[in-house]
């Protein structure tokens, strides 16, 4: 795909999305599926809690500080230019995607947990 933008004649600018919207719960829930969780959601609003179905621990919190300052109801991405222009149609599925995500930060966590065993500084990616 970089490619075909890197030979248009002139720049332009593109919305590289599915056209397809999920929300931050769908999210959470691929994200838990991918490594045997599920979740129950409980409460409403910034109330709002995921909670795990096995062990009913609180894992998913609403937290108000990462809200932003023109917070909008609904984000959607219109690919229509990039697959008139360029051709472009998203190759992956949401699922896959977010299945792909977990497995990178998987393999981060490991890799850190690694060389913490061994003596070595990691970075903190937490708050």
């Amino acid at each position: 795909m970089q490619w075909l933008m890197l030979q248009r004649d002139t720049p332009d600018d593109y919305c590289i999305a599915t056209g397809v919207q999920y929300s931050v719960r769908d999210f959470v829930n691929a994200a838990c599926s991918e490594v045997g969780m599920e979740l129950d959601w409980q409460g409403e609003g910034v109330n709002e809690k995921g909670i795990d179905r096995k062990t009913g621990q609180v894992l998913v919190e609403v937290d108000p500080r990462y809200f932003r300052p023109t917070e909008v109801e609904t984000l959607l991405g219109d690919p229509s230019k990039a697959k008139e222009k360029l051709g472009w149609v998203p190759e992956i599925t949401f699922d896959e995607m977010v299945a792909e995500m977990v497995r990178e930060d998987i393999k981060i966590a490991e890799r850190d947990e690694l060389c913490r065993r061994e003596g070595f500084k990691t970075f903190d990616y937490n708050e």
